[in-house]
């Protein structure tokens, strides 16, 4: 069951997952970089102060220190925005936690481009980076229903994982019955015009720009990709086996992200479907007030989808537009 958008929102779904997995589990850490209230372990250091270590500004240290802890038995959940979780430690990341394939944890907040800091603190390229390297495991989840169910999910996950979440008020899109999968991407509809493959906070935009598609008589299908690396190349082959033309979305750079893991899989099954990315474009944003103004800026919005699907289809006259929804305070609409 998919919730209908403006999406209700919830605040500290991973800090409250974090803590009530590590109430059941001694061997849980908790590391911040200096950014504890910003990604939502103030509530483990409230709760469970003895495992909380708070490692400074000094994120290779943390990263190493992560590694250590882990050889002793610990399973260390280490917690900063995206760029100061894989640009800057990156070495410590390979040496100390991928090369050994430890169980080391690694949670980067604010992706993408959803951060108002402007290139030195945007995640464009952190999924390219980190799925880049062996033995880790990447994941960018779309809600706060997937946020609680990955931090179960991965706590037992042989070697590292890269996860990835949005920051502040998180859309509830999933129900209950929702299912995380870390071996299977999920088909939210099924369709045989365009096949829409989506990550993060993509998947809203996508689900918003399907609808239109719909109605515009577009047959449209909608695969969740929270697991970026390892992908799950048979239900991607499938969806765009009975579609005439692929559209990913993401918000990262379109070089090395999802897009890029669609197209290898695409090329490696010798399936032959246009294909068109919607991302950030190989350049880099700025800094602005509004996160959405950034996505619309940078063609990561619901038009840009819309748009992308119907020249990949080959069809005549303007693309349908998508509506502007009202977004009551406390809600969360698909930019």
């Amino acid at each position: 069951m998919l919730n209908a958008p403006p999406y209700p929102t919830v605040l500290k779904p991973y800090g409250r997952a974090l803590v009530d997995l590590a109430l059941e589990r001694e061997e849980i850490l908790c590391l911040s970089g200096d950014l504890t209230r910003q990604t939502e372990v103030d509530l483990f250091q409230d709760e469970i102060p003895s495992r909380f270590i708070n490692a400074g500004m000094a994120e290779a240290n943390m990263m190493s220190m992560a590694g250590a802890l882990a050889r002793c038995g610990h399973i260390p959940f280490v917690h900063t925005f995206g760029v100061f979780a894989t640009r800057r430690p990156f070495d410590q990341i390979v040496n100390s936690v991928a090369y050994p394939n430890l169980p080391v944890r690694i949670v980067g907040f604010m992706p993408g481009i959803s951060s108002p800091g402007g290139p030195s603190h945007q995640a464009i390229e952190d999924v390219a980076i980190m799925r880049s390297l062996p033995n880790m495991t990447v994941i960018d989840v779309a809600d706060a229903v997937e946020i609680r169910q990955a931090v179960r999910a991965i706590v037992d996950l042989p070697g590292p994982v890269y996860l990835r979440l949005k920051r502040g008020e998180i859309p509830v899109i999933f129900g209950d019955d929702h299912e995380f999968s870390l071996s299977r991407a999920q088909v939210l509809h099924d369709g045989d015009d365009v096949a829409l493959v989506a990550s993060g906070m993509m998947l809203s935009s996508s689900l918003a720009a399907a609808a239109t598609l719909e109605a515009a008589g577009v047959s449209t299908s909608i695969v969740n990709v929270p697991v970026i690396k390892p992908i799950d190349a048979a239900t991607i082959i499938r969806a765009a086996s009975g579609a005439k033309a692929v559209v990913t979305a993401e918000n990262h750079t379109i070089v090395g992200g999802l897009g890029s893991a669609v197209a290898e899989v695409l090329a490696e099954a010798g399936l032959g479907r246009r294909l068109r990315r919607v991302g950030l474009r190989d350049t880099f944003a700025e800094g602005a007030q509004s996160a959405a103004w950034l996505f619309r800026k940078y063609g990561l919005g619901t038009q840009d989808i819309i748009d992308s699907a119907w020249e990949a289809l080959g069809r005549t006259g303007p693309a349908p537009q998508a509506p502007v929804l009202v977004t009551p305070l406390g809600e969360y609409s698909p930019v």
